[in-house]
């Protein structure tokens, strides 16, 4: 470990501050002690940051030793128990709650770093599971030693040992740690690899976790020469309306696809394992399709969207149903506001005129629901709410925004700001009702 400690001496300033990302197994415990033994020197505030998974009857006795080492060490000690989880995806839902308490740690304290006890196993096991099942170039590389965080470093000291390295200090030190007995059950895919796979490279070369780490940094290089060239070249194929398909779908395929993995990365910067080729591809794919407005699902409720000549990603925004009587005015989720006025001029779409006698009060301000028609003005039938968006090239994202105004038997009066109804009244005839569409 004279590697680690020479380079968290390099690393460390006096009066330091570290949260440290403890679990009470034998990693951790060994960059806990390693971290004590500068503690005095360097007058470093440390905190131990625990989190009880709640997953095996070890944890509460894990969760006591690790308190009871904080106490003899004069640690500060920080504690979470996760009470539930997302049943979707366990195993990504406890790393969310894990790294969300950890940074509310991190900010409480001040701290300069967070320090975790990723080693040169965990770095070979991350690369071999992403070139397995497709990455980014990124999402390649593994992860790195450091690595900014807004305010503060993620810091793994440990990237150059592996876990033999480990588990031979902390006997030759005899320390105390615990064994999370899952770590060896085949039903998770690390392990798989852990148990499978590296004994056999390490049996070809006990070395070879270096290999693996040069080859992170090398990759990680690589990668960020390229993002470089990548946003000189975005500016370039894109407006306040998003990335331009055409001027995109013009460039070199590895560029696009470069292009499009910068921008997913953008995202998921702290979760690359969500993301791998196939989103990728499936983006191009989208994009080259002969729809006018297309879309694909990606992870944590995302989606590229097609729009016309326009690309971008956002963040799903479950639509709000909402329902409201029109009395005077209603405040709409976009912002918006429909009022009801004694006089108003123009003949903009933003304005409707009605005549009571033709409808059935009280107005009704809805959202969109499937199979909505309007009888439009002057076209003598009723057309799908869905086409008159396609015909006015209303993007797809901005489509749910668009409130809907109804009498109460349901019949569609007004798309404000897009189409009205043949019930929109000439404003020399008779009416009684004037609507405006405008800014709260």
């Amino acid at each position: 470990m004279k590697r680690v400690l020479l380079y968290l001496k390099n690393l460390l300033k006096e009066e330091d501050r570290i949260v440290v990302a403890t679990s009470g197994g034998p990693d951790s415990m060994c960059l806990l002690h390693l971290l004590c033994e500068l503690k005095d020197e360097l007058k470093l505030k440390i905190v131990v940051a625990h989190v009880n998974h709640k997953l095996r009857i070890e944890s509460e006795e894990e969760a006591l030793f690790v308190k009871k080492v904080c106490e003899q060490e004069n640690l500060a000690y920080e504690y979470m128990e996760i009470k539930e989880y997302n049943d979707d995806n366990l195993e990504n839902d406890a790393r969310i709650k894990r790294y969300d308490f950890f940074n509310t740690i991190v900010l409480k304290y001040h701290a300069k770093y967070l320090m975790t006890a990723h080693h040169g196993d965990d770095l070979m096991e991350t690369i071999l599971m992403r070139l397995t099942r497709g990455s980014s170039l990124k999402g390649y590389s593994g992860f790195k030693r450091e690595y900014n965080c807004n305010t503060y470093k993620i810091i793994r000291p440990l990237i150059t040992e592996t876990k033999k390295d480990i588990e031979e200090y902390m006997q030759k030190n005899n320390l105390k740690y615990y064994i999370d007995q899952s770590n060896f059950s085949e039903k998770y895919t690390r392990n798989r690899y852990r148990m499978n796979v590296l004994p056999f490279l390490k049996k070809e070369d006990p070395l070879v976790h270096h290999k693996f780490l040069k080859f992170s940094e090398e990759l990680t290089m690589a990668n960020n020469y390229i993002d470089q060239e990548i946003k000189k070249i975005i500016p370039q194929i894109s407006d306040e309306s998003g990335m331009k398909i055409d001027k995109l779908l013009k460039l070199d395929h590895f560029l696009i696809k470069r292009i499009i993995e910068y921008s997913l990365t953008q995202i998921y910067i702290d979760d690359l394992f969500l993301i791998n080729d196939k989103h990728t591809n499936l983006i191009i794919a989208c994009l080259k399709s002969k729809k006018s407005n297309n879309k694909c699902d990606l992870p944590n409720n995302y989606q590229a969207i097609k729009s016309y000549n326009y690309f971008k990603i956002e963040k799903i925004n479950k639509e709000e149903n909402y329902e409201y009587i029109l009395k005077d005015e209603v405040i709409l989720p976009n912002k918006m506001v429909i009022r009801k006025l004694t006089e108003k001029e123009g003949l903009s779409n933003n304005i409707i005129r009605l005549n009571s006698k033709d409808l059935t009060l009280p107005l009704i301000v809805r959202s969109r629901k499937n199979g909505d028609r309007m009888a439009v003005k002057n076209l003598g039938g009723s057309k799908k709410i869905k086409d008159i968006y396609i015909d006015e090239k209303i993007p797809l994202e901005k489509r749910k925004e668009i409130p809907i105004v109804t009498d109460s038997r349901d019949t569609i009066l007004w798309l404000p700001g897009v189409k009205k109804s043949k019930f929109d009244v000439e404003s020399d005839r008779i009416y009684d009702i004037i609507l405006s569409y405008e800014e709260e």
